[in-house]
This record gives C-alpha cells, sequence and structure tokens, in this order.
C-alpha cells in the first residue's frame, strides 16, 4: 500500500490531470509499484524503466559512455541524463530519475555514503535536481526516497 504522501501526490496528479513516469536505478522499479497501487492510478501512471546495471543506462537511457566512469552511476550528472534522456522517448508531463546508494559498494565513499540518493524531476520546462543522505537500511532508505519524490512534486504543483 502507497505511503500517505505517495497518495496525495497522486491524487495531486489525478486532479491536475498530470502523467507521470519514471527511470529508476537504486529503488529498482519500486517508486512506479507505489505509484501503480494508488486507487486511479491508471489515470497518471504512464510507466518506467529499470536501469539498475551499467549497461541499461548506457544501451537504453543513451547515457554517453564514459560519463558513468568520471562521474560513477550513482551521480547527479547521470541521474540528470537518464531523467533528460527518457523524458525524450516518453510522453509524460513528469519524468522522475533516482540513482544512488542503499547497500554498501558502489561508487560509496567518505562523500557519498550509504544512504545517498539522487534525484532528478522534470516537470513541463523546470528541473529540480536534488541529493539526500538517508539513514537505515536499503528498504528504508528506498521508502525515503519514493517519499521524498512524492513531497517535491507536491510541492511544485502547489
Amino acid at each position: 500500500m502507497a505511503s500517505e504522501k505517495v497518495t496525495a501526490c497522486c491524487e495531486a496528479l489525478i486532479e491536475k490531470n498530470l502523467t507521470i513516469a519514471f527511470a529508476e536505478s537504486a529503488s529498482a522499479g519500486k517508486m512506479c509499484y507505489e505509484f501503480s497501487t494508488v486507487f486511479n492510478s491508471g489515470r497518471i501512471l504512464i510507466g518506467g524503466i529499470t536501469c539498475y546495471h551499467i549497461s541499461m543506462k548506457e544501451d537504453l537511457l543513451h547515457i554517453p559512455w564514459g560519463t558513468i566512469e568520471q562521474y560513477s552511476a550513482e551521480s547527479a550528472e547521470v541521474t540528470k541524463l537518464m531523467a533528460q534522456n527518457f523524458h525524450k522517448y516518453i510522453n509524460s508531463d513528469i519524468c522522475v530519475a533516482l540513482t544512488g546508494l542503499t547497500t554498501p559498494g558502489g561508487s560509496e565513499s567518505e562523500s557519498k555514503p550509504v544512504g545517498t540518493i539522487f534525484i532528478h524531476i522534470i516537470i513541463s520546462d523546470k528541473e529540480i535536481a536534488k541529493r539526500f543522505e538517508f539513514d537505515g537500511d536499503a528498504e528504508s532508505i528506498v521508502n525515503q526516497a519514493i517519499d521524498t519524490v512524492a513531497d517535491l512534486i507536491l510541492k511544485e504543483l502547489n
């Protein structure tokens, strides 16, 4: 069942007749799923793509070769490109991309610890780019990130 924030976000999207799509890495499709569980979600949810592995980001989202090597798969730069490139191919009012570190490994460092999440949202001609550091286990980090996305969209719509 979707959280209160996700439900409120979906209700606002339905009220404003806006659609949404997701390009997910760290959340591995859970964000799209959460939005799909809200009543009448079929009126707003276009769908999503899960690009967990580097090859998916490069092959399907056309992240230029060398970009991930330069910035890492879990970076603001890659998240921005995921949102922008997915938005080009999907007819949706809002496009959300999310990457980050929910478990040890990857590009984890002292300056980018586990819990670091990058979010990039495109709403009409506006782009919102944010970096967050959440605490908890992997599931908790993903749930906090999803609620944060819903909250950012709600604030933008109001």
